[in-house]
C-alpha cells in the first residue's frame, strides 16, 4: 500500500531498481554488501541476543520475535533472520527488488513476508515489531527524521532499532564514492551522494529527536590488506551502525 505521506526519494528508488537482478550475485553490483554482510550479521545478532536475552548457540534463537527489515532489497538480511527463527517482514520502496527476494527465499525454503511499501504505510496499518533493521537506508531517504520517527512508531515498547549508514567526511568520500564507485566500480557512479551522508553525532541526535534512546554505536571497518570487515568500537570514520531502544 502506498501513502501520500512518504519519505521515499523516487530518484534513489530508481537507482536500486536498476540493479535489482544482481542482489544475490556476490561479484555483482552489490559486492560491497556481500563482503560486509557477515560483519553486519555479527552486530545485528549480538545486539538482538543481548537485548532479548537469547542464546545464539540454541536452535532458532529468535523464535517468537517479529522483525522488520526496512529497505530489504533482495533479502540479504531478511533470510538470515528467518533462518534464526524470527517472523520476518521485508519492506522495500523499490518494487523491482521484491520478485528477486521472493524467488530466492522460496528457493531457500524460507517463509518471508515481502511487501512493496514505505515505513509510513506500515505505521498507518498499525504494524508493530520487536526489532526494526534499518541498514544502509537512511542516506537514501528524503527526510531522515520523519523516516526514523516512522521506524520508532513501528516498534513495540522497548523494541530494538538498528540503523547503519555512512559517515560524512573526506575519508568516506574517498572510500565510499571514489574507491567503491569510481575506481573499484563495485557500485554504479552516483549510487551515493556525499551530502546525504550523516555523522554519528547527527544520527544520535536524529534518533533522540525521533523518540528513541541511543544505546550503542560501532564502526564497520574494511581492511584492504586482509580484504575483510570487522566491528570496531572506536573507528566510525566511514561505515558505522547504531542501536537504539523505543520507550517502554
Amino acid at each position: 500500500m502506498q501513502t501520500s505521506q512518504t519519505t521515499i526519494d523516487p530518484n534513489e528508488v530508481a537507482k536500486f531498481e536498476a540493479m535489482a537482478a544482481e542482489w544475490w550475485d556476490p561479484n555483482g553490483k552489490f559486492k560491497p554488501l556481500h563482503m560486509m554482510n557477515p560483519c553486519r550479521l555479527d552486530y545485528i545478532c549480538g545486539q538482538i541476543a543481548a537485548h532479548y536475552g537469547r542464546d545464539l548457540s540454541r536452535s532458532l534463537p529468535f523464535k517468537g520475535l517479529r522483525i522488520l527489515d526496512i529497505g530489504c532489497g533482495g533479502g540479504l538480511l531478511s533470510e538470515p533472520m528467518a533462518r534464526l527463527g524470527a517472523d520476518v517482514v521485508g519492506a522495500d520502496a523499490a518494487a523491482g527488488n521484491l520478485p528477486v527476494a521472493r524467488i530466492h527465499a522460496e528457493q531457500s525454503g524460507l517463509t518471508i513476508d515481502y511487501r512493496h511499501t514505505p515505513a509510513e504505510s506500515l505505521v498507518e496499518d498499525g504494524e508493530k515489531f520487536d526489532v526494526v533493521l534499518n541498514m544502509e537506508v537512511i542516506e537514501h531517504v528524503a527526510d531522515p527524521l520523519a523516516f526514523l520517527t516512522a521506524c520508532k512508531n513501528l516498534l513495540r515498547p522497548n523494541g530494538l532499532h538498528l540503523c547503519s549508514t555512512i559517515n560524512r567526511n573526506m575519508k568516506s568520500f574517498g572510500m565510499a564514492i571514489v574507491g567503491a564507485e569510481w575506481i573499484m566500480r563495485w557500485l554504479p557512479k552516483g549510487t551515493h551522494e556525499w551530502d546525504k551522508f550523516i555523522t554519528p553525532d547527527e544520527l544520535f541526535d536524529l534518533l533522540a529527536n525521533a523518540g528513541l534512546t541511543p544505546t550503542n554505536r560501532s564502526g564497520f571497518v574494511f581492511n584492504p590488506i586482509t580484504w575483510n570487515w570487522s566491528i570496531s568500537d572506536q573507528d566510525l570514520s566511514v561505515n558505522y551502525v547504531t542501536a537504539s531502544v523505543a520507550p517502554t
